[in-house]
């Protein structure tokens, strides 16, 4: 029995540490995303979709639904660097496509703005319209 319940409780905890967290990305607050946008220490991911991109997104953000095939290219070259993905607001999961996105091309600070675009307008704050 004890050579049977050790490995099965081994197999559990590796399949549950494989999964546990897996869909947590921390969430970065309003002012310290403005303040890494005013510093150039972010690159922002909209997952909005293109209609909603082009209506009104997040100034330097890139629209993950046209550009996902070549996000490689748009992340900066250190892999430490921030990358924030964000969708409608806090009820919006979208930007979970773009995280995990980031952190499967080997991004490891990768962060959620949870307000999304809807906060952000409603906090005033600058958009850009178009690609």
């Amino acid at each position: 029995m004890k050579k049977l319940l050790l490995p099965l409780l081994a197999c559990f905890a590796l399949v549950t540490s494989a999964f546990a967290g897996s869909d947590k990305v921390a969430d970065i607050s309003h002012d310290d995303l403005k303040a890494a946008i005013a510093s150039g220490k972010v690159t922002l991911i909209d997952v909005n979709g293109t209609d909603t991109y082009n209506s009104g997104h997040i100034p330097g953000a890139i629209d993950f639904e046209s550009k996902e095939a070549k996000l490689a290219t748009l992340l900066p070259a250190d892999k430490s660097a921030l990358v924030v993905a964000y969708c409608g607001n806090e009820k919006c999961g979208a930007y979970k496509e773009g995280a995990k996105a980031a952190e499967k091309l080997g991004y490891t600070n990768v962060k959620h703005y949870s307000k999304g675009i809807a906060g952000w307008k409603k906090a005033g704050e600058k958009t850009e319209k178009g690609s």
